[in-house]
C-alpha cells in the first residue's frame, strides 16, 4: 500500500508540474504577442510620421522655392536649417532687417506646412528652435572654455530671437497658443559644425534649425 501512495504522489506531482509547465508557456505566448504588437504599432507611428513629415517637408520647399526664400530642408527629417546670414549681423543676436523680413516670408509658409497637415496636427509635440555657431566666432578672445560657452549664449539668443518674432507677429493668430506652448529654445554653440570631406564648413555651421518632434516618437532628430 505504501507503494500504491507513492506513485499516486508522484502522478499528482507530474499532473502539478505539466500544468505549471503549460501556464508559464501560454504565459510566455502572450508576452511575446504582446510585445510584437507593440513593437509593430510603435513602428507604424514612426514610419507613419516620417512620412508626414516628408509629405510637409516636400510642401515647404515647394512654397519656399515660389517666393524665393532660401533654406535648407532635409526630406526625410523635416528639419529645416536657416543660415545666419539670413537672420543676423555677424555676432549679433538681434534679428537684422533682412532676417525681419525673411521670417515674415518664412514663418508662415513653415507653419501651414505643419497645421495644415492633419497627421502632424494631431500629433505634434514640440518645435525644437536651435542656434548653432561655427568654432571660429569668438576664437583668440577667450579661452577654449569661455568660447564654447560665449558662443553657447550667441546660439540660444538667435534662437530665441526667431522663436520670439515667430510667436509675436498677427500671422499665426488662429495657432498662436498652441504655438506659444510647443516651441522649445535651445542652444548648441559649435558642438554639431556642419562637415564637408571632413572639415567644417564655417558658414554653414552658423544656422538656426527648426525641428518637430511627434507625440511618442523617439527624439531622433536631435
Amino acid at each position: 500500500m505504501r507503494i500504491k501512495l507513492h506513485k499516486d504522489d508522484n502522478n499528482q506531482d507530474n499532473i502539478f508540474w505539466v500544468t505549471m509547465t503549460d501556464l508559464m508557456t501560454a504565459l510566455v505566448l502572450v508576452f511575446i504577442v504582446l510585445f510584437f504588437y507593440t513593437y509593430m504599432t510603435n513602428y507604424y507611428q514612426k514610419i507613419q510620421g516620417k512620412m508626414e513629415q516628408k509629405k510637409a517637408s516636400e510642401a515647404l520647399e515647394q512654397t519656399l522655392k515660389e517666393q524665393n526664400i532660401d533654406a535648407n530642408i532635409d526630406e526625410i527629417t523635416g528639419v529645416v536649417k536657416i543660415s545666419d546670414l539670413e537672420l543676423f549681423d555677424i555676432n549679433s543676436y538681434e534679428l537684422s532687417d533682412k532676417g525681419k523680413k525673411y521670417l515674415d516670408k518664412f514663418a508662415p509658409a513653415y507653419l501651414n506646412s505643419i497645421f495644415s497637415n492633419d497627421y502632424l496636427n494631431e500629433n505634434i509635440e514640440k518645435i525644437i528652435i536651435q542656434g548653432h555657431t561655427d568654432s571660429q566666432t569668438f576664437k583668440g578672445e577667450y579661452s577654449e572654455d569661455e568660447q564654447y560657452m560665449k558662443n553657447m549664449e550667441l546660439s540660444l539668443k538667435r534662437a530665441f530671437s526667431v522663436a520670439n518674432y515667430m510667436t509675436n507677429t498677427p500671422y499665426n493668430k488662429s495657432n498662436g497658443n498652441r504655438l506659444r506652448k510647443m516651441i522649445i529654445v535651445e542652444g548648441a554653440s559649435f558642438s554639431n559644425p556642419v562637415l564637408i570631406n571632413g572639415k567644417e564648413d564655417y558658414n554653414k555651421s552658423r544656422r538656426v534649425e527648426l525641428k518637430v518632434i511627434l507625440k511618442n516618437t523617439p527624439n531622433e532628430q536631435k
